[in-house]
């Protein structure tokens, strides 16, 4: 059971995070359960690392192994910026698990020859999507508006195709 929620969960919990994070862009979502889902995704990010260090130790999963070392940091980033109420430290969890999951598309799609296209296409639309938000923040500070929308629902797109692709050709 444990084989089965490491290979495929990601495939959901993906795209359930990003209309997770565009739900509280658009305070329909409280910032609370943005805190709880923090804490969710450390455990999670922990979980996958401890039942799946060795499994991760070689090829594309090396480079997600280490994107999942970097981005319990970054989560653990967003869980003190809650707690002592930084934006920065908000905004840098946000835009790391932007940021970290396309650099692991791009890397997977340098390795991974019969879906290379998949993962490189995924990587610079979900990079593209960051870079959007990163400039709406610029542009509209805390309230990221319509455009800053579209940045996320980018990321998201670009993050979902390149995992379900991988749970399901692998």
């Amino acid at each position: 059971m444990f084989q089965q929620l490491r290979e495929s969960g990601p495939g959901l919990l993906v795209p359930l995070a990003w209309l997770f994070v565009a739900a509280a862009q658009l305070d329909i979502v409280a910032s609370r359960s943005i805190f709880i889902a923090h804490l969710v995704m450390a455990a999670f990010i922990t979980f996958f690392l401890t039942t799946g260090w060795a499994d991760m130790s070689t090829g594309a999963l090396a480079g997600w192994r280490a994107v999942m070392v970097v981005g319990l940091g970054v989560t653990l980033a967003g869980i003190a910026g809650f707690v002592v109420e930084s934006t920065p430290l908000l905004t840098t969890s946000l835009v790391g698990w932007m940021l970290l999951p396309a650099a692991g598309l791009a890397y997977t799609g340098r390795l991974v020859d019969e879906a290379a296209g998949v993962y490189i296409t995924s990587a610079a639309i979900s990079g593209l999507g960051a870079m959007i938000y990163i400039f709406s923040l610029v542009g509209y500070g805390e309230s990221i508006g319509f455009v800053g929308l579209g940045g996320l629902a980018l990321v998201g797109l670009g993050q979902t195709v390149g995992i379900v692709d991988a749970v399901v050709r692998f």
